[in-house]
C-alpha cells in the first residue's frame, strides 16, 4: 500500500476595512480591528467558510449602502454562501472586534457594531458559537475558513499602514 502526501493548497488573504471574502476551498482570512467587527461564518456541511469586515453598524443618511455597515455586510455575507450552496441550518458564526478604542471618533461605535451583528444573525437562526468582543483593545483576527478555527490576538496599538490588502498563495 503506497501513500502519497498531497499538499493542500490553502489561500491567505487579507480583509481590509469594508471587505467582504468567501471562498469555495480552505482559505485563511486575516483582519485587523479596532471599533469594527469582523463575522465568520463557517459552513460545518461543506467545510467553507466567509468573513466580513464592517465598520459601522447600520447605513444611513451619510453614503449609499456598502459593505462598510454591518445591516449591509452580514445579509451579503450570508446571501454568498447561500448562492456556494450552504444552508442557514449548517453556517455558525464567531463574532469579532468592537473595542471601545479611546479618543475614537464614537466610542460607543464597536458595542453598536457588535449589538448588530447578533441581531442579523439572530434573525437569520445562525448560531454564535464565539465572541471575542468588547474592551480596549485592538484585535489582529486569523480565521480558517474549513475548519472554523480563529487566532485573535489583541494589540494595544493599530497602525494605519495594517489594513493594506494582499493575496497569496500558502506552500
Amino acid at each position: 500500500m503506497t501513500t502519497s502526501n498531497r499538499a493542500v493548497e490553502v489561500y491567505r488573504y487579507h480583509l481590509v476595512p469594508g471587505g467582504i471574502f468567501t471562498c469555495g476551498t480552505q482559505a485563511m482570512i486575516s483582519a485587523v480591528l479596532g471599533t469594527c467587527v469582523a463575522v465568520c461564518l463557517h459552513d460545518r456541511r461543506l467545510k467553507i467558510g466567509g468573513m466580513n469586515h464592517f465598520l459601522y453598524p447600520r447605513s444611513g443618511f451619510f453614503g449609499s449602502p456598502s459593505s462598510e455597515y454591518g445591516d449591509v455586510a452580514i445579509p451579503q455575507l450570508i446571501n454568498k454562501l447561500t448562492r456556494m450552496g450552504s444552508r442557514l441550518e449548517d453556517l455558525e458564526a464567531q463574532i469579532v472586534g468592537g473595542a471601545a478604542i479611546p479618543g475614537a471618533r464614537r466610542e460607543a461605535t464597536g458595542e453598536k457594531n457588535v449589538k448588530m451583528a447578533r441581531k442579523i444573525l439572530k434573525k437569520n437562526r445562525i448560531h454564535v458559537v464565539s465572541e471575542d468582543v468588547g474592551g480596549l483593545k485592538g484585535r489582529r483576527l486569523i480565521f480558517h475558513t474549513g475548519t472554523n478555527e480563529t487566532m485573535v490576538m489583541k494589540t494595544h496599538r493599530i497602525r494605519r499602514g495594517d489594513y493594506y490588502p494582499y493575496r497569496q498563495r500558502l506552500n
